[in-house]
């Protein structure tokens, strides 16, 4: 005899479905939104940057996440106590120049930020991919380095203001100062 269902029965079963479904919905909601908000988190305005540029906040997190997988595979490394203080005093000629020669000082500030972030084993590469890489563990000054670098990379023909070169300078300071800084290990970074 084949097993039938009453009304009840199926009425029933029906509801437990719907139950059930509602219930693993809510779930998968909650998970993409605490996911996003992480993601939000972590990269600042790289990650309004990444949906504005892949159209969706799960492709955009797709792309982030793989950024960070790619990071975590290269040998990024803090610098030793004398290649600190080269670059440290690297940096104060360059900014000594600025009052003389403004633009020149963008543009060896922009290439001493390329030789800094090469000597923390960051691979050359072209400035969006650079951008990426640094900024999975500098998320806080991406928008800063984007802004800087579009001025130093500026043809003559559409010359920076000296306000535009300051402003370059200062965030260009503002990098300086976080990549030649110790790390500490993820594990206390995301404690803190």
């Amino acid at each position: 005899m084949p097993f039938q269902l009453t009304t009840t029965e199926t009425i029933i079963a029906l509801v437990v479905l719907f139950v059930v479904v509602a219930i693993a919905l809510g779930v998968y909601l909650n998970h993409r939104k605490s996911r996003t908000l992480a993601f939000k988190n972590r990269f600042g305005t790289e990650y309004d940057r990444a949906v504005e540029t892949h159209g969706s906040s799960q492709k955009a997190e797709a792309k982030l996440a793989g950024r960070e997988s790619r990071v975590e595979s290269l040998k990024i490394r803090d610098l030793g106590a004398t290649e600190r203080e080269r670059f440290v005093a690297e940096w104060q000629m360059v900014q000594s120049r600025f009052v003389d020669h403004p633009k020149a000082a963008v543009t060896e500030a922009d290439d001493l930020i390329n030789a800094l972030l090469l000597a923390r084993g960051y691979p050359q590469a072209g400035f969006e991919q650079r951008a990426a890489d640094v900024s999975v563990s500098y998320p806080r000054v991406m928008e800063n380095y984007r802004l800087a670098n579009g001025v130093a990379v500026r043809p003559g023909r559409e010359e920076a203001s000296t306000e535009e070169l300051r402003t370059a300078m200062i965030q260009y300071r503002a990098i300086f100062d976080e990549l030649v800084q110790v790390q500490r290990p993820a594990a206390a970074r995301s404690a803190a």
